[in-house]
């Protein structure tokens, strides 16, 4: 099935199973340019089950995820992970932040990643700690901060390197 015109983002008939429980049965949308979607159900529903297969971390059983124009299942992992690091912007609800790294460097990191200077990434880093309010948290490392803190360093580490 061909994805609707315009959109950045089509899920076809997805299907994901652990074991016996089904966690996805038939999900299918689009996302287009622009849009903000939220997520949304009770817990154990099949939301982060469902955000893992549309950022290519996990395949579904069946059906199809196309990104703008590519079906994820046609590439490799290393294309996977690279549409992650440049064309995602991910806040995981435990903030996945690098223990061993200070803050400014768990920003920087999908920077750093992706081939960028570690001085222009700190450069970026510190602009979106900035405007999260949490610049002065610069050189701890996630232990020593609280949720809160974590969570908008986690944000900023999202939105570094400016999602589509």
């Amino acid at each position: 099935m061909t994805p609707p015109p315009g959109s950045l983002l089509t899920a076809q008939e997805l299907r994901k199973a652990y074991g016996p429980t089904v966690a996805l049965d038939g999900a299918e949308f689009s996302i287009h340019p622009g849009e903000v979607v939220a997520v949304m159900g009770p817990s154990g529903s099949g939301k982060s089950t469902l955000l893992h297969c549309l950022a290519g971390i996990v395949p579904p059983d069946s059906g199809s995820i196309t990104y703008n124009g590519h079906e994820l299942a046609t590439m490799s992992d290393a294309q996977r992970s690279a549409l992650r690091r440049s064309e995602f912007g991910f806040l995981f609800q435990f903030g996945q932040l690098v223990p061993e790294l200070t803050c400014v460097e768990n920003v920087a990191l999908p920077l750093r990643l992706n081939g960028t200077s570690r001085k222009e990434a700190e450069r970026a880093a510190l602009t979106w700690m900035e405007r999260l309010e949490v610049d002065d948290l610069r050189k701890k490392r996630p232990g020593e901060v609280s949720g809160g803190q974590g969570q908008r360093v986690a944000v900023a580490r999202a939105l570094v390197t400016d999602p589509r």
